[in-house]
């Protein structure tokens, strides 16, 4: 059953799109790389992040790759997500033992006596329809009209992303996503076909230079982002904000929780959301499907009608998708929280972080396999994450005269530490609860 979602587009980052078994790519084991081909998916093998101008290029590490069982290097696709959901349909309308239906779903049954769902109510073709089974599974995005009633949290809304299209644009580092800070909010590019490259604005609620009064989104695309992006993007830019085909979307966080309603499982957006400013939604998703899918496989669950036992593996579910979702949420939120402030602390960390990437070695390569999805160990997380706000306060010691560094190090310093605590901290506590 199809659901209704902004026509967005995604990177899927994966080690090896030929046998992916570990929950890193977009495959299952038996195989999905078709629903790349034919699509115009563009390869991507890492970042360019520019600060103030100022760019540093951020490869996949290919020194993770010993751990596969493929040595080929880690690669992601960027692409319309359109083009890719319709592939995917087309590979389970192919699939033997499964039944599309094109409706629209208005509500769910549910057992009056003890909450259980039974199935759902809908509208095919203007007609009341209903549909029974063991297990529900909703997935309708992140304006998901369920959740509320399953789910104890509520997204938060950050910022709003304005979306433009860019056509021919001529990007600074061909086959990377471009990642562009300064004094403005930050600034999303990255190729999804051979003619189209997508931009993404990140614009905060009340944001002065977007108010209607000075001329709203528009006004804040010419007179601020314009100038902050690669000049090379600045022609095709430009043409598509006086084309004015502008989208935006809600950028929002919404913490997973256990899920115990019997015979309902909620899934995707609807769930679980983070900033999409690393670009892990896709990633979270698909490594989702693949836990999820071996916990109810027929050899853990014999029987779906078994309730008891699919809410005690869904509660394994909560637990183990940790292992691949936890590092992306956190990173994609303090991030975020890091690179769209403007507070004197925060800079200084965004200036260490920059300047970290800038070191090389494990400085760049860990963050980058923790930013791809291929790293997912928390620890190694906050472990750069105190590294860059230790290193942002030496950078910050080397920057100020003399008779300014004991103020750094006894006064600023310790803001700093604090700061970084106060930007990494809810969300690490956020993945420890239920």
């Amino acid at each position: 059953m199809r659901s209704r979602n902004w026509d967005c587009e995604v990177c899927v980052y994966s080690r090896d799109w030929k046998d992916r078994r570990d929950g890193r790519g977009i495959e299952s084991a038996d195989g999905r790389t078709e629903c790349l081909e034919e699509i115009d998916a563009v390869p991507c093998y890492g970042y360019q992040v520019t600060y103030h101008r100022e760019p540093v290029q951020i490869p996949y590490p290919t020194n993770l790759t010993s751990t596969s069982s493929s040595s080929s290097p880690p690669e992601g696709r960027s692409f319309h997500h359109g083009r890719f959901i319709q592939k995917l349909r087309a590979a389970a309308r192919a699939t033997p033992n499964v039944t599309i239906v094109e409706t629209t779903v208005t509500d769910v049954v549910k057992n009056g006596w003890n909450g259980q769902i039974l199935g759902v109510e809908s509208q095919t073709a203007g007609n009341k329809d209903y549909y029974f089974g063991a297990l529900t599974l909703i997935s309708d995005g992140y304006a998901s009209k369920f959740r509320k009633s399953y789910l104890p949290y509520t997204p938060e809304v950050r910022s709003k992303f304005w979306a433009l299209e860019l056509i021919d644009a001529e990007l600074p580092c061909p086959n990377h996503g471009h990642v562009i800070l300064s004094d403005a909010p930050p600034i999303l590019i990255y190729q999804i076909g051979t003619h189209e490259t997508r931009i993404l604005i990140d614009i905060p609620e009340n944001l002065p230079s977007a108010a209607p009064k000075v001329g709203g989104v528009k006004n804040h695309m010419l007179k601020v982002a314009l100038p902050t992006v690669p000049e090379c993007v600045r022609p095709s830019f430009q043409k598509a904000i006086e084309a004015g085909k502008l989208r935006s979307m809600p950028n929002s966080f919404l913490p997973p929780s256990t899920q115990k309603t019997p015979g309902l499982i909620v899934l995707g957006d609807a769930m679980n959301m983070r900033h999409p400013l690393t670009g892990a939604g896709m990633t979270v998703a698909f490594n989702d499907v693949l836990l999820l899918s071996s916990l109810l496989s027929p050899e853990a669950v014999p029987n779906l009608e078994d309730t008891k036992l699919v809410i005690k593996q869904m509660g394994h579910f909560h637990w183990d998708r940790k292992k691949g979702s936890s590092v992306l949420n956190i990173l994609a939120m303090s991030l975020y929280a890091l690179f769209a402030a403007n507070e004197q602390s925060l800079l200084t960390l965004q200036n260490g972080c920059f300047r970290y990437f800038q070191r090389g070695s494990t400085c760049l390569s860990e963050p980058a396999g923790l930013l791809a999805g291929l790293i997912r160990t928390p620890s190694v997380l906050v472990y750069h994450f105190f590294a860059v706000a230790f290193y942002a306060i030496w950078c910050r010691l080397v920057d100020v005269p003399m008779l300014s560094k004991p103020y750094v190090f006894f006064v600023e310093s310790v803001l700093v530490i604090w700061k970084a605590c106060v930007v990494i901290g809810p969300y690490l506590l956020w993945e420890v609860r239920r």
